[in-house]
């Protein structure tokens, strides 16, 4: 998981009339949940307002104004309802901040056996106000799989989870920049899309020619301390003894130059042309290079297949785990909710239950054995798994995508590449809904059950259109 600590705004709900001695206490109950999560934590003191909550317009300001100030490390903003709570100042609060990030409305229970004027809450009544008025004021937001649950519950601790990792992918997508490397392979018409529909969500495409590339590579010497670093850092990433040694330096110029260029250009994630310029015009496959990235969280995607990047980039954001892009790609026998996941293969060592580096099969059918050493290969070991799929519907105008959970299998498989048995509920039903709607060969990938987030995110926050194949219905 990621270790990068995280940052919430919080806003504490009150309404004089009911018990504001709740207030109080709801706070310093949230904050330490907060805490105890591993959350840094923005908010109001009981010194700059009542109890450290906002239920006057002056209170309102000086939270948006203490949000302001913080903006640049809040993640996301938790409204906190221990009482029915002011719905117009917490919504004036949000809206006066100025602060784009997921907010989170969460109400605590009443307790029965406390229902007298003095500890009544109301916040199972007031949550609703809460929410009618963000609606009215344009605000999204997200709301706790129980209507009311208490902070300090396992209900809230895992709601908690899974928004921490909406804010992840939300903030992570804002001002994006994605290097696209390569032309898109002429064979590939699957994998277009549209840059201006990409810029009008906030991700920027920073493109590079492979000549480029093969011009920097060949300016670059084999002494060159770039080279020999990334050289160091393959061998010890994978198994290379059967891989002939001016490959591996091919490879780790390659590298270095890739490297180089990202840092550069703040590039955060890349997708990579291959078939078969790379192979033919300068004699090794990128997929180890490509599988070092994504290790890295630094996803990486073939055939400059961007889109698919993005879904790789969603869930390792939501998860702190590498992702891969995969081809679906086969049945698996007659069992209609099984198929063989695969590609040939940059898939990260974190997928794999063991792998080594190898030639790549299938081109060297034509451009020769020698010319495409660099694969990394193996099977993907039995795991949860997450998968995702964005796409910019071009004539639409807008950005859609699919997401959904499974898992791979321990099933027995004899094929070259990385590859995997995957096994999603009614998956013929999910095939159906790719191939009526479009949608590309590719698939993201990411050994964890995310889909929840990156489902909220994408179509609460970023504004997209997503189908989500076997939603749990809500109890």
């Amino acid at each position: 998981m990621t270790n990068n600590k995280m940052t919430m705004g919080l806003i504490v709900g009150n309404r004089g009339f009911f018990p504001d001695h709740l207030a109080k206490s709801g706070r310093e109950e949230m904050i330490r949940v907060l805490q105890t999560a591993g959350m840094e934590v923005v908010a109001l003191t009981p010194e700059q307002s009542k109890y450290g909550a906002v239920e006057t317009r002056e209170e309102s300001t000086r939270c948006a104004e203490l949000f302001k100030k913080n903006a640049d490390r809040i993640d996301g903003i938790i409204v906190t309802l221990p009482n029915f709570g002011e719905e117009r100042a917490i919504a004036d609060t949000l809206r006066l901040s100025g602060l784009r990030v997921p907010v989170l409305i969460q109400a605590t229970p009443d307790d029965p056996k406390k229902m007298t004027i003095a500890f009544r809450r109301d916040s199972f009544c007031g949550k609703m106000s809460a929410c009618n008025n963000l609606r009215q004021y344009n605000i999204p937001y997200s709301i706790t799989t129980l209507h009311t649950e208490a902070p300090d519950s396992p209900e809230f601790t895992k709601d908690l989870q899974w928004f921490a990792a909406v804010c992840r992918i939300v903030n992570g997508f804002r001002n994006l920049r994605v290097g696209s490397i390569g032309a898109r392979p002429t064979a590939f018409n699957t994998v277009r899309f549209s840059e201006k529909i990409l810029e009008h969500n906030g991700i920027s495409i920073e493109t590079l020619d492979l000549s480029e590339v093969l011009g920097r590579i060949d300016r670059m010497k084999d002494s060159d301390p770039a080279a020999q670093g990334k050289l160091a850092t393959i061998q010890k990433y994978v198994d290379t003894k059967d891989v002939p040694a001016n490959a591996l330096m091919k490879m780790s110029k390659l590298g270095a130059v890739i490297d180089q260029w990202m840092a550069a250009t703040q590039v955060k994630i890349s997708a990579i042309q291959c078939w078969t310029s790379l192979e033919e015009n300068f004699g090794v496959v990128p997929c180890t290079v490509m599988s070092m990235m994504s290790e890295q969280l630094l996803s990486s995607a073939c055939e400059v297949d961007i889109a698919g990047v993005l879904g790789m980039h969603a869930m390792q954001l939501a998860s702190g785990t590498p992702s891969a892009l995969l081809d679906w790609n086969n049945n698996y026998g007659s069992n209609p909710d099984k198929a063989v996941c695969f590609h040939c293969a940059n898939l990260p060592k974190h997928f794999f239950r063991s792998f080594k580096m190898d030639f790549q099969e299938i081109i060297a059918g034509t451009v020769g054995k020698e010319n495409t050493f660099g694969t990394v290969v193996g099977l993907i070991k039995p795991e949860k798994m997450t998968f995702t799929r964005f796409s910019t519907a071009d004539l639409e105008g807008k950005m859609r995508g699919y997401v959904g959970e499974g898992r791979f299998t321990d099933d027995a498989l004899n094929t070259f590449g990385g590859a995997g048995v995957c096994e999603i509920s009614k998956m013929q039903k999910l095939l159906h809904y790719i191939c009526e709607n479009g949608f590309e060969h590719h698939v993201a990938a990411n050994l964890s059950s995310v889909a929840p987030a990156v489902y909220e995110a994408a179509t609460r926050y970023l504004g997209w259109d997503m189908y989500w194949h076997e939603r749990p219905e809500i109890a």
